[in-house]
């Protein structure tokens, strides 16, 4: 009994890591001239966190990390926050995360494979953060498809699969480091 009690705070305390890591990736972003969406380091964050637990405890983490974000907390891209963010022109994005994610974690399977944590990454987990993406743009700028993808998609694809490569990497070291692969 002892032993369940303590490996929940552990997953718990890695939890309340990984929300802590998406709130600081947040702010390491650059903004582009042509676009409201910026370059940033979350992704990286999230395929992370989507690598090292389940899709559950995946969703509870970029969950709080929304809330956090929703009730003011500056955690959002930029150091921005609030609802306004949500429903703005790259709130899909936010809300694309809490899907896209633990997606990623459940597609990963349960080896602790580098080849398969990218697939997963770059074949669910981006397309589904673009879509959302795409879609509060067109919604709240009222582009079209052809400016929305010029503006939230084509500018991100080399570095978000970078990003899904280095989480992979990451994600894989430190599973063999914790002894786990997150199943």
């Amino acid at each position: 009994m002892k032993q369940k009690e303590s490996m929940s705070v552990q997953k718990l305390t890695k939890m309340a890591l990984c929300v802590a890591l998406c709130c600081v990736a947040s702010y390491i972003s650059i903004p582009l001239p042509f676009t409201t969406a910026m370059i940033t380091a979350l992704t990286l964050a999230m395929n992370l966190t989507a690598f090292l637990f389940t899709p559950k405890e995946t969703f509870i983490v970029l969950l709080a990390y929304t809330l956090l974000g929703c009730i003011g907390l500056p955690v959002f891209v930029g150091g921005s926050s609030g609802f306004g963010k949500v429903f703005g022109s790259t709130g899909g994005f936010i809300l694309a995360f809490i899907v896209a994610y633990p997606v990623v974690s459940w597609l990963k399977g349960k080896g602790n494979s580098f080849q398969r944590y990218v697939l997963a990454a770059v074949f669910a987990g981006i397309p589904i953060t673009y879509i959302g993406g795409l879609t509060s743009m067109m919604l709240v700028l009222d582009v079209g498809l052809w400016e929305a993808m010029v503006m939230a998609v084509f500018p991100f694809i080399p570095g978000d699969i970078l990003k899904a490569a280095a989480a992979a990497f990451l994600g894989v070291k430190l599973n063999k480091a914790f002894g786990s692969s997150a199943r």
